[in-house]
C-alpha cells in the first residue's frame, strides 16, 4: 500500500478562531444550516466532538454519496489543527483503503491562511492521478468558500 498526498491551501478574510469553529468544531450545526440541499445532517455517532470522536455526514439527495464518517485522530484548539480519518462511507472506493485529513489554520493580513493535505492510502498495486481527486478537491474548495461568505455576512456566528 502506498500514500499519496496533496495539499492545498486557502486564504480568507476571516479569523483562524472562527473558520476553525465553523468547519471542525461547531460544523455539525454550521454546515447542515449553511448547505441545506447538499448536507442534511452532520451528527456525532461516538464521542462529542474531542479525540476518537466519529462524526457522520449525511448527504442530501441530489448528492452522489449518502453519508461519510470521519474519526477525530488530533484536535488541537489553541493552535486551530484537526487531523482525521475518512473510515466509511457508502461509496465503494476501489483504489484508496482510507483518506487521511489534516487542516490548520493561521492568522494572516488580517483573516487567515488554512493548509488542508490529503493522504490517500492506496490499495496495493493502484495507481492514483490528480483526476481521481479533482471532485473531492473542488468540493472542500466550495465548502470553505461558502463557509468564507455566510460568516463574512453574520459576524456574530462563531464570534
Amino acid at each position: 500500500m502506498g500514500v499519496v498526498t496533496y495539499s492545498q491551501e486557502f486564504t480568507s478574510a476571516i479569523a483562524p478562531s472562527r473558520m476553525f469553529n465553523a468547519l471542525v468544531l461547531d460544523s455539525h450545526n454550521v454546515i447542515p444550516k449553511i448547505v441545506p440541499g447538499g448536507i442534511k445532517s452532520v451528527e456525532f455517532i461516538e464521542g462529542d466532538g474531542g479525540v476518537g470522536s466519529i462524526k457522520q455526514t449525511n448527504f442530501g439527495e441530489s448528492a452522489h454519496i449518502m453519508y461519510t464518517k470521519h474519526k477525530i485522530d488530533t484536535l488541537d484548539v489553541e493552535n486551530f489543527y484537526c487531523k482525521y480519518t475518512l473510515i466509511e462511507s457508502d461509496i465503494k472506493f476501489d483504489k484508496i483503503n482510507f483518506i487521511v485529513y489534516e487542516v490548520k489554520f493561521t492568522s494572516a493580513d488580517g483573516g487567515c491562511v488554512c493548509k488542508m493535505s490529503s493522504d490517500y492510502h492506496v490499495k496495493e498495486g493502484v495507481e492514483l492521478k490528480e483526476d481521481d481527486i479533482k471532485q473531492g478537491k473542488d468540493r472542500a474548495m466550495g465548502l470553505f468558500n461558502t463557509v468564507e461568505e455566510y460568516l463574512l455576512t453574520n459576524p456574530s456566528v462563531c464570534a
